[in-house]
C-alpha cells in the first residue's frame, strides 16, 4: 500500500482495492461515487450506512424515472415536451445505530479509526470504524455490502457491532425509506440533473417479524416499484427483534445488551423490482420471491457467488501495467465500473453515469455505443448484446421521431432513459444525428468481436436498415453528384449545425455500406423489412459518393465544411477559470470559432482509420491538438489512442492517465454526481487500441503494439469470436497467447501470425519519429513521463 502522489486524493494506491484509510468529509460526494456498487439493474451509492453525513443519497433502478416538464422561452415544432429524470428510489442502505441512546454519528464523539475498501476482485465494499460516543462508550463497527452480479434483484449488507470497553445497550434500526430528503443543489451547471421532491406515491406497505415491503408508484410516469428487506440476526440470548411499516418507511429494530468483546451481527437482504405494466401483486410477489432466494443462498453464498463471477470475468478482462502503480489501480477500477454499468442491465439503457449518481438526469447518450459497448463486446458480450436489444426495443419511438422530423427510417434520441427524446436544446440534441451511425457501428463491432451472425440477423439487421434509411433521407446528392449531409452537429459540441461534418459523414458512410452488406447476407429477413435491391443500391451509391471535405492548402481535413476558415479562438487570453467554456462563454461565440470541446475529427480517425493515410492522420492530429480544450471527459481517451498511433507515445500515456484518473482524482470536479462511464471505458480502449494497436477489419484482428518508455510491460485479455486471447507487450516484443478456443490468425504490425497451442512472440519495430505537437495554452495534459 502506498500513498497517492496527489495529496488531495482520499485514496491510497493499491493494485486490486480502492482504500480510503481515513474519513474525508470534504470528499464525501467523490467517495460516494467511486464506492458505488451496481449490477446494471440496482445501483447503490457509497453512502454511509447511518445515512448522515452525506453528499447525495442515491439508490437507483435502471430506467425507473419520473417525467418533468421541459420549459422553453420560445417553443418550436418538434421540441420535446417533457424530460425524464432518474430518481432516488427507496433507500435500503440505512442501518442506524444507537449506543446507550447516543446516535452513531461521525460528526460527534471521537472517531478513532475509519476505513473503507472497495475490493475489485470480491465486488464488495467494506467499512471498519472505531468510535467513542460523547458519553464515552467505545464500539467497533464493521460493515460489508454487495450488489449481486448473480442474483439481479438482490443487494445485501452484513453489519457487525462490537462493544470495546464496557457494557452498552445497543439499538440497530434497519430501514427502507422512500421519498428520502435530498440536498438542495444549485451550482449553476446546466449538466446537473433536476431534483424531484417526493416522486413516489405509496400503494402498499407491510411488515413481518424481521422485515418489510413497500410498494410505490411514480407520480407522473406511473411506474410501479417494490422494495423489500429481510434480516438474519446473530446476538446474545435475549436479543429482541421487531418490525413495522408505514407508507414511506419500513423498519426492523434489533435491541440487545453487549458485554465487552461480544458482537451483534445483522445481515440485511434487499430486493428491488419495478414495472410499467405488471400489477401490484405481481411486483410485490416478485421482490418477495427474490428475497427468499437470497435468504436461501445466505450471506456467505452471495459473497462466494460474487467472487466466482468476478474471478471468471477478470481471467479475461484484467489489464496488467508495470511502471505506474496509480495507473494500474485506475485501469482496473475503470473496467470494474464499466462492468457494473451493464452486467445485468438486461435490455435497459446504460446511462452516462451508470447507476453511480444522478448526473445528466441518468440519461444515456451516444457515449454508450461509441465508448462502452465496444469494451463490453470484448469482455462481457452478453451485456453488450442486451444493450443493443434495448435499442431495438425503442425502434418504434425512433421511427415516430423520424416521421415527426420529416425523415425516413429511425431517429434515435440524443439523450433519453426510456426512448423518448429528452434534449431541450436541439442544436446539440436533435441535430446530433451521428448517434444513429454510432449505434450501427456498435452493432458492427459487436458482430466482429463475437462472430454472432444470429444476433446480426435478429437484432442488428433492423437497426442497420432503419438507420441507413435515415441517412438516405437526411442527405442529398448535390449538383456535382456528391452526397452531402448538411445542418448537423458532430461529436464536438462547440461546433453546431454544420455541413458535412467529417465524423458524421464517415460514420454514416460505414452505416450505409454495412447495412447493404448485412441485408444482402440475410436477404429473407431483409425482405420482411421491405428492403429490396434498389434500396440497397441507393445506400451503396450514397456511401460511394459521400462528401469528405479536405483543405488542400493546410493539408488537413476540416472538422466540417469551412471549419478551417473560422477564426482561431484566443487561447492565450482565456484564463483557467473560464474553463469549461460552455459555462462561461456564449455558444454563439464558440460555434463560429476554431475551438473544440472534445475529439471529433480525431475520433473519426480512431473509428475509421482506413479512411486516412498515415500522413493525413499525423497532420490532422497535430492540427486538432492545438485547438482542443478537452472540456469533456470523452476526449482524453480518444486523443490517447491516436497519439499512440502517430508515434506520440509519451503524450498518449499522459492522456491515458487523464482518462483513467478522472474520478479517482476528481479531475473534472464533478465526480460527486457519478462516475464518467465513457471515460472509464475509453481507458481500456486507450490501452488495448492505443498501446496495443488493436484494430479489426474484414481480414480479422490485428495489433501494432508500442509502449512509452516509462512502462515496462502491459498485458491485456479479450474475447474474439469464441476465443480468449491474451497479449503481453514489453518495449522489445509482444507475445500472443490463445488461452482458449480454436486456432486463429491475427496480424502483428501487418505480419500474419497463426496462433494455436503455443504462444507466439514477435519483436516490436521502433516507433516512427514524431514531430512535437502543441495543445492550447494552459490545456496540455498533466505530464507523467520523465523529462
Amino acid at each position: 500500500m502506498t500513498a497517492s502522489p496527489d495529496s488531495g486524493r482520499p485514496f491510497t494506491v493499491e493494485p486490486w482495492v480502492v482504500r480510503e484509510p481515513a474519513l474525508h468529509l470534504e470528499a464525501l460526494g467523490q467517495t460516494e461515487s467511486v464506492f458505488a456498487l451496481s449490477n446494471g439493474h440496482i445501483g447503490l451509492r457509497g453512502n454511509l450506512e447511518e445515512g448522515e453525513p452525506h453528499a447525495i443519497p442515491g439508490t437507483y433502478l435502471n430506467s425507473l424515472y419520473e417525467r418533468r416538464p421541459l420549459p422553453y422561452a420560445e417553443g418550436g415544432y418538434g421540441y420535446p415536451e417533457s424530460g425524464q429524470t432518474i430518481i432516488n428510489v427507496t433507500n435500503g442502505k440505512l442501518v442506524r445505530l444507537l449506543v446507550d441512546d447516543e446516535p452513531f454519528d461521525l460528526r460527534y464523539g471521537q472517531l478513532r479509526r475509519h476505513e473503507r475498501v472497495l475490493d475489485l476482485q470480491a465486488g464488495t465494499l467494506t467499512r471498519e470504524v472505531e468510535w467513542v460516543s460523547p458519553a464515552g462508550k467505545a464500539v467497533r463497527v464493521r460493515s460489508e455490502r454487495l450488489v449481486s452480479l448473480t442474483q439481479r434483484a438482490i443487494a445485501a449488507i452484513s453489519y457487525e457491532v462490537e462493544v470495546l470497553d464496557e457494557p452498552a445497550l445497543l439499538v440497530v434500526q434497519s430501514e427502507l425509506v422512500a421519498n428520502e430528503q435530498l440536498p438542495h443543489i444549485d451550482n449553476g451547471d446546466p449538466r446537473v440533473e433536476a431534483a424531484l421532491a417526493e416522486p413516489l406515491v405509496a400503494e402498499q406497505h407491510r411488515s413481518d417479524e424481521a422485515g418489510a415491503t413497500l410498494v410505490h408508484q411514480t407520480r407522473q410516469s406511473g411506474l410501479r416499484l417494490a422494495a423489500a428487506m429481510d434480516h438474519e440476526v446473530h446476538g446474545p440470548t435475549g436479543t429482541k427483534i421487531t418490525s413495522e411499516a408505514t407508507e414511506d418507511i419500513g423498519r426492523t429494530t434489533v435491541i440487545t445488551r453487549l458485554k465487552p468483546g461480544e458482537t451483534l451481527r445483522v445481515v440485511k437482504y434487499l430486493s428491488y423490482g419495478w414495472s410499467s405494466r405488471r400489477s401490484l401483486p405481481a411486483v410485490h410477489d416478485q421482490v418477495r420471491a427474490a428475497l427468499a432466494a437470497a435468504r436461501f443462498t445466505g450471506w456467505e453464498g452471495l459473497v462466494a457467488e460474487q467472487r466466482a463471477y468476478l474471478d471468471e470475468f477478470w481471467s479475461t478482462a484484467d489489464v496488467e501495467i508495470e511502471g505506474d502503480a496509480e495507473l494500474q489501480q485506475a485501469v482496473r477500477l475503470a473496467i470494474f465500473h464499466v462492468l457494473q454499468a451493464g452486467a445485468r442491465a438486461e435490455r435497459r439503457a446504460i446511462g452516462a453515469k451508470g447507476l453511480t449518481g444522478n448526473g445528466y438526469d441518468g440519461h444515456t447518450f451516444w457515449d454508450t455505443e461509441t465508448f462502452a459497448l465496444p469494451v463490453l463486446s470484448h469482455l462481457a458480450p452478453d451485456a453488450a448484446a442486451d444493450a443493443l436489444r434495448w435499442r431495438q426495443s425503442i425502434l418504434p419511438l425512433a421511427r415516430e421521431r423520424a416521421e415527426q422530423l420529416g425523415l425516413a427510417g429511425a431517429a434515435f434520441p440524443w439523450r433519453t432513459i426510456r426512448g423518448q427524446e429528452c434534449s431541450g436544446y436541439w442544436p446539440a440534441g436533435t441535430a446530433a444525428f451521428h448517434i444513429n451511425a454510432d449505434i450501427a457501428d456498435a452493432v458492427r463491432r459487436h458482430v466482429a468481436a463475437t462472430g454472432d451472425t444470429e444476433f446480426e440477423r435478429e437484432v442488428g439487421l433492423e437497426l442497420l436498415v432503419e438507420t441507413a434509411r435515415l441517412w438516405r433521407s437526411l442527405g442529398h446528392h448535390d449538383s456535382s453528384g456528391e452526397f452531402r449531409i448538411d445542418g448537423v452537429t458532430g461529436p464536438d459540441e462547440y461546433t453546431a449545425i454544420v455541413d458535412n461534418n467529417v465524423y458524421t459523414n464517415l460514420m454514416a458512410q460505414l452505416n450505409l455500406l454495412y447495412a447493404a452488406e448485412v441485408a444482402a447476407r440475410h436477404s429473407r429477413a431483409a425482405a420482411r423489412l421491405g428492403v429490396n435491391a434498389e434500396e440497397m443500391a441507393s445506400w451503396r451509391d450514397a456511401a460511394k459518393s459521400m462528401r469528405i471535405p479536405f483543405d488542400e492548402n493546410l493539408g488537413v481535413h476540416p472538422q466540417s465544411e469551412g471549419f478551417t476558415d473560422h477564426q482561431v479562438w484566443d487561447f492565450e487570453s482565456t484564463p483557467p477559470e473560464k474553463y469549461p467554456l460552455l459555462l462561461n462563454v456564449p455558444y454563439f461565440d464558440l460555434y463560429r470559432k476554431q475551438v473544440i470541446k472534445q475529439a471529433d475529427l480525431v475520433l473519426a480517425m480512431q473509428l475509421r482509420p482506413e479512411a486516412f493515410t498515415p500522413e493525413q492522420m499525423e497532420r490532422n492530429f497535430a492540427y486538432y491538438e492545438a485547438i482542443t480544450v478537452r472540456d469533456s471527459s470523452l476526449s482524453a481517451a480518444t486523443q490517447a489512442v491516436v497519439a499512440a498511433w502517430t508515434g506520440h507515445l509519451d503524450l498518449a500515456y499522459d492522456y491515458l492517465a487523464e482518462a483513467a484518473l478522472v474520478d479517482l482524482n476528481n479531475l473534472a470536479g464533478n465526480t460527486d454526481h457519478g462516475m464518467h462511464i465513457a471515460s472509464m471505458a475509453g481507458t481500456w480502449t486507450a490501452v488495448v487500441a492505443g498501446f496495443g494497436g488493436m484494430r479489426s477489419d474484414r481480414d480479422g484482428i490485428s495489433f501494432a503494439p508500442r509502449l512509452p518508455p516509462v512502462l515496462g510491460r502491459i498485458s491485456f485479455g479479450l474475447n474474439w469470436q469464441g476465443r480468449q486471447l491474451r497479449v503481453t507487450i514489453t518495449p522489445e516484443e509482444a507475445e500472443y497467447r490463445l488461452v482458449s478456443g480454436p486456432p486463429m490468425r491475427l496480424r502483428h504490425h501487418n505480419e500474419p501470425l497463426a496462433l494455436a497451442d503455443q504462444p507466439v512472440t514477435r519483436p516490436i519495430p521502433p516507433a516512427p519519429v514524431a514531430e512535437p505537437v502543441e495543445q492550447p495554452y494552459g490545456r496540455a495534459p498533466r505530464q507523467r513521463h520523465p523529462g
